[in-house]
């Protein structure tokens, strides 16, 4: 279900490259991360989920790679880049195999159900 986003064409070639650029080394950050690691979580800092990510992950014995971005006031922008190159809209953003699970909720699920261990095994 692919979502919804605004056509190349709707947008003015004057700000085309600046909407293209825009708070790119955060997600080149993260598009490295993910290309290198099985396993990677995105997470903020005082926002609780991402650490619980984290625990859940360790306590199945799944090695990941974490990065944090700011807190609640700081870096916001960066983590809005973000939420727009993936559509995901909360943290943490959880990928595996280079694809994003969703968040907390949707990661303990695919621990508890196996599929995370499936997806690690067919790599």
């Amino acid at each position: 279900m692919p979502r919804s986003l605004l056509e190349e064409a709707r947008i003015h070639p004057a700000i085309r490259e600046k909407v293209a650029t825009h708070q790119q080394a955060i997600v080149q950050e993260v598009q490295a991360a993910v290309a290198a690691h099985a396993v990677v979580v995105v997470g903020m800092g005082i926002n609780p989920w991402p650490k619980k990510a984290c625990k859940a992950l360790e306590a199945a014995g799944i090695a990941h790679h974490y990065l944090e971005y700011g807190s609640y006031l700081s870096q916001w922008r960066p983590r809005g880049a973000l939420k727009m190159w993936t559509g995901w809209p909360t943290f943490p953003m959880v990928f595996v195999q280079g694809t994003l699970v969703g968040g907390f909720t949707d990661l303990e699920r695919l621990v508890q159900s196996g599929a995370l261990a499936k997806m690690l095994a067919s790599a």
